[in-house]
């Protein structure tokens, strides 16, 4: 039960602000064991109670913030889904041979680093020449790809993809057979572009066995 001053109809609710109110002097009544002719006892259920000012503009810049939040995430969504739909294009491209055509849809950075899936020293972009690119375009020949999702994961400035690349492809002078990848890349945003910072292949979709595995990590 709460006061109301009839002359001026504010209504204090506990430690919230006042708010102007009317309240007929004919509904006065007794409040605490005495008659008040000023004052009238009415009830205020919880619900309808005043945020005060501090609280109303905390939840006001909470809900602008999630809605800058989902506004974010829906961007950084697309950006993903348009890096996964030009990894597929442009490898594909690659499995084809037409490594021109590459060279438009993907750029590389300058710090950018390859692991190939037959192993050794990482390749960096220092080491890729033009006749780098070349000899890449005639190591595909003939080949198909699709690839499979696992898991994709972005920020404002930086996407990285796990995929399982899968190919049918002429490599380096074999027949044609089925290539299974595990990939990940790394696009990293510079200007207002995505490139290609990072990628890590290797042919174990199926597995081998903890001896093949261990034969494999043994140095020389």
């Amino acid at each position: 039960m709460y006061t109301v001053d009839v002359a001026a109809p504010l209504v204090c609710i506990g430690m919230y602000p006042c708010q102007l109110g009317s309240v007929p002097r004919d509904n006065q009544r007794q409040f605490g064991g005495r008659r008040d002719i000023n004052t009238v006892a009415i009830p205020v259920e919880p619900e309808t109670e005043l945020m005060p000012a501090s609280r109303r503009s905390v939840l006001a810049a909470a809900g602008a913030a999630l809605a800058s939040f989902d506004a974010a995430a829906t961007g950084a969504n697309e950006t993903i889904q348009e890096l996964i739909k030009l990894s597929e294009a442009s490898n594909a491209t690659l499995m084809r041979g037409d490594i021109e055509k590459y060279q438009t849809l993907i750029s590389f950075t300058d710090d950018f680093t390859l692991m190939a899936p037959f192993g050794g020293k990482p390749t960096r972009r220092a080491d890729i020449t033009d006749e780098t690119m070349k000899a890449m375009g005639r190591f595909f020949k003939n080949g198909a790809l699709t690839q499979e999702v696992i898991a994709a994961y972005g920020s404002s400035d930086m996407v990285v993809l796990a995929l399982i690349e899968r190919a049918h492809v002429e490599v380096g002078g074999l027949p044609p057979q089925p290539w299974a990848l595990r990939v990940t890349l790394v696009y990293r945003r510079e200007g207002t572009g995505w490139r290609l910072a990072h990628r890590h292949a290797d042919p174990l979709v199926t597995g081998i066995s903890l001896e093949q595995a261990a034969a494999l990590a043994k140095t020389i």
